[in-house]
């Protein structure tokens, strides 16, 4: 019988069309190195040609990151290009292992938040609209900008701001945005869009900390205030 390549293989067996279903961690060493060297030769898939290299590193990553571009050459279907890729990827691990965690800023409080936002916010001469979003830990995953407008208000579509917390699995979800005129009062804009995004939040399960107002040197929380 004819070798099937991995483009004939059934889509849900295919090593990147399984990586974009269920997530890397699904997906064994031979797997994801197949989709680092893309093919194989005549005689076998990149699958099953990884495999018998790890075979021969007693399946241990650590022993393969040891091999040297000429070692790895000897493999049929294995030439200058992807011994380089293999040995990139041994080392990127490697590296990545050694490396601290990325500390994620707490943003647990208005001030805190304030503290975070005022160096990106300071000097606009335009409003601009971010979203805070924080895991259960008030850890925050990613800042979005949701919009850039004019000197007195900008458009804020809420359903992209829970689209983007649902994307990141936010538990809490923390807005601020800029007045350039300095003042501190929120507009009747600011208001119902603070009602809005809490009830948003409410049918979304998402906690809703606080919509923090930034001008130079001041801010205003309405969490601080009492109205969240």
């Amino acid at each position: 019988m004819d070798k099937l390549n991995i483009n004939q293989w059934a889509a849900e067996d295919r090593p990147r069309e399984k990586l974009m279903r269920l997530g890397p961690a699904a997906l064994s060493d031979a797997e994801l190195l197949a989709i680092l060297v893309g093919s194989g030769s005549t005689k076998e898939d990149a699958v099953t040609l990884m495999k018998r290299i790890l075979a021969d590193c007693r399946n241990n990553l650590n022993t393969l990151g040891k091999l040297t571009i000429s070692q790895l050459m000897q493999y049929n279907g294995v030439g200058e290009a992807k011994a380089i890729t293999i040995l990139a990827a041994c080392e990127i691990g490697k590296r990545r292992q050694m490396g601290a965690p990325e500390e994620r800023p707490d943003l647990g409080t208005a001030t805190r938040i304030y503290n975070h936002m005022h160096p990106v916010m300071q000097d606009l001469d335009v409003e601009e609209f971010w979203a805070l979003l924080m895991n259960q830990n008030y850890r925050l995953i990613k800042k979005i900008r949701i919009s850039h407008g004019g000197i007195t208000e900008v458009a804020v579509d809420i359903r992209i701001i829970m689209r983007e917390a649902v994307l990141a699995n936010a538990t809490i979800l923390a807005v601020c945005h800029n007045h350039p005129s300095g003042s501190l009062h929120p507009s009747q804009q600011d208001n119902q869009l603070t009602a809005n995004l809490q009830r948003a939040c409410s049918v979304m399960r998402i906690h809703f900390l606080d919509h923090i107002i930034v001008t130079d040197g001041h801010y205003y929380s309405y969490h601080e205030s009492g109205r969240l």
